[in-house]
């Protein structure tokens, strides 16, 4: 639980989890529940910096557009 007390989204992710199997009354496996946060961690992350607004690998002399 070390790894999730200094990341709130990540706490936050993993309470989430645990809820929604107590929901569907299941039992969590923490290991299980670990992995899953982290997948759908990971997966936010790759969405959040596929979106060409973050894409920082451009040159800083390209222009961005100017917005009116």
């Amino acid at each position: 639980m070390c790894l999730l007390c200094n990341d709130d989204a990540a706490y936050l992710a993993y309470m989430n989890y645990l809820d929604a199997m107590q929901r569907q009354g299941e039992a969590a496996d923490p290991e299980k529940a670990m992995g899953a946060v982290l997948d759908q961690l990971e997966r936010a992350d790759k969405a959040k910096r596929d979106k060409p607004e973050n894409d920082m690998t451009l040159s800083p002399f390209f222009c961005s557009p100017v917005n009116k």
